[in-house]
C-alpha cells in the first residue's frame, strides 16, 4: 500500500538530492485545483520527479503531471510512476500523443515500397478469395451428403431479395441501354444505308455481353454490398461468435444460402435483361427506323444464332459465384466497428464490379478465339 492514500496532493524534497522531489497523496480530478497549486510551487531547479509514492492517481492527475514535465523539459526517465499506475500512464501517453504525422515521402524508393505493399495486398486478397471459394465448394459437397444442413427458408428469402426485388431495376436499365445502342447504331449505319443491321447489333451485343454484364454490375452494387453489410453487422455484434458457440457453421448458415440464391436468380435476371434489351431495340426500330416489330423479330430469328444466347448465359453462374463470395467474405472480415463495416462494404462493391468486368473481358477474348 502506498503512502498517504487519503491525504491531499503535496510534494516534498527527496532525501537523495536537492534536485529531486517526491509526490504523495491523492492526485485525482477531485483535487485538480490543489494539484495545480502544488505544481506551481515546485522550484525551477527540479531535475526529477518521483510519483511512485502517490496513493491515488487518475487520468486527470497523469495529464497534469505530464504537462508539468513537458514545461520543465523532463523526459520519461525523470518522471517515475509506480508499477500499479504504469498501465494508466501508458494509455494516457498513447491518447495524448500530439506529435505531427510523418510527412509522406514522394521519392522513388517510397513509391516502390507503396507499390510493393499494394501488390502484396492484392495477392493476399486473391489468395483469401481462392481459399474461401474452396471452403464453400467443399461445404456444398458436404451439404449434398447431409441434406439436413440445407437452409431452405433462408435460401428462398434471399432469392426474393436478390432476384424478385431486382427485376424492375434490371429490366428498366436493360431496356434503356438496348434502346440507346439501337439509336446510336442506326445513326452510324444510316450513312451507309444499312439501318437493318441494327437488329444484329442489338441482338448479338445483348445476348453475348450487355445483358449479363449489366445484371452482374447491378447485383454487385446492390447485392454484394447488402451481403457485406448484413454479415458485417452480425460480426460487429458478435452474433457470428454466438453461432459458433452454438455448434453451428457460419458458412452453412450465412454464406451458402446467399450463394445458392445468386446462382439461381442471376441467370434468370440475365434472361430478363436480354428480353428487355431486345425490346428496347424493337422499340427504336419501330419508332425511329421504320422497321415493324414483325420484320424486326423475323430478321433476328434468321440472323442471330442460339450460340450467342448460350455464351451470355454461361457467364451468369460465374458472375454469381464471384459476387456472392466477395460480398460474404468482406462481411466476415469486418473488425467490429461501424467504420470497418463501411470500408468493407465499399471494398466489396469495388472488387466485385472490377472482377466482373475483368472476367467478362477475358471470356469475350476466349470465346472469340474459340470462334464461339
Amino acid at each position: 500500500m502506498t503512502e498517504e492514500t487519503g491525504s491531499p496532493p503535496r510534494w516534498q524534497q527527496a532525501q537523495t538530492g536537492p534536485g529531486r522531489i517526491v509526490l504523495t497523496g491523492q492526485w485525482t480530478l477531485a483535487h485538480a485545483l490543489a494539484i495545480s497549486d502544488q505544481l506551481r510551487a515546485i522550484p525551477d531547479d527540479i531535475t526529477a520527479v518521483d510519483a511512485s509514492k502517490i496513493g491515488r492517481l487518475d487520468s486527470a492527475g497523469v495529464m497534469q503531471l505530464m504537462r508539468f514535465a513537458q514545461r520543465r523539459g523532463l523526459d520519461g526517465e525523470h518522471l517515475q510512476f509506480s508499477a500499479e499506475h504504469a498501465a494508466l500512464v501508458q494509455v494516457i501517453e498513447d491518447v495524448s500523443d500530439d506529435r505531427p504525422p510523418r510527412r509522406r515521402d514522394y521519392g522513388f524508393a517510397a513509391a516502390l515500397e507503396r507499390l510493393g505493399r499494394a501488390t502484396e495486398s492484392v495477392i493476399r486478397s486473391v489468395v483469401g478469395l481462392v481459399g474461401f471459394t474452396g471452403e464453400n465448394l467443399s461445404k456444398m459437397l458436404r451439404m449434398a451428403r447431409e441434406p439436413r444442413r440445407f437452409r431452405l427458408t433462408a435460401t428462398v428469402s434471399h432469392m426474393e431479395q436478390v432476384g424478385l426485388d431486382a427485376v424492375p431495376l434490371v429490366a428498366l436499365l436493360s431496356y434503356l441501354v438496348g434502346a440507346v445502342i439501337a439509336f446510336l447504331g442506326s445513326t452510324i449505319l444510316r450513312d451507309f444505308g444499312a439501318e437493318i443491321y441494327v437488329v444484329e447489333l442489338v441482338g448479338i451485343a445483348f445476348l453475348r455481353e450487355f445483358a449479363v454484364l449489366l445484371t452482374a454490375i447491378v447485383l454487385a452494387g446492390r447485392t454484394a454490398s447488402a451481403f457485406t453489410a448484413q454479415i458485417g453487422a452480425m460480426k460487429s455484434r458478435e452474433e457470428i461468435d454466438a453461432i459458433r458457440t452454438l455448434g453451428l457453421d457460419p458458412v452453412d448458415l450465412l454464406v451458402i444460402p446467399r450463394l445458392l440464391a445468386l446462382l439461381v436468380m442471376l441467370p434468370l435476371l440475365t434472361f430478363i435483361a436480354m428480353m428487355a434489351g431486345l425490346a428496347g431495340g424493337v422499340t427504336v426500330g419501330a419508332f425511329d427506323l421504320d422497321i415493324p416489330p414483325q420484320m424486326y423479330l423475323s430478321r433476328m430469328h434468321e440472323t442471330v444464332e442460339v450460340r450467342h444466347f448460350l455464351v451470355g448465359m454461361s457467364k451468369a453462374p460465374v458472375f454469381a459465384l464471384v459476387i456472392g463470395l466477395i460480398g460474404c467474405l468482406e462481411g466476415l472480415r469486418v473488425e467490429g466497428t461501424a467504420q470497418s463495416v463501411g470500408e468493407r462494404t465499399t471494398s466489396s462493391v469495388v472488387q466485385t464490379i472490377s472482377l466482373v468486368i475483368i472476367l467478362d473481358a477475358l471470356a469475350a477474348l476466349w470465346f472469340m478465339h474459340m470462334d464461339l
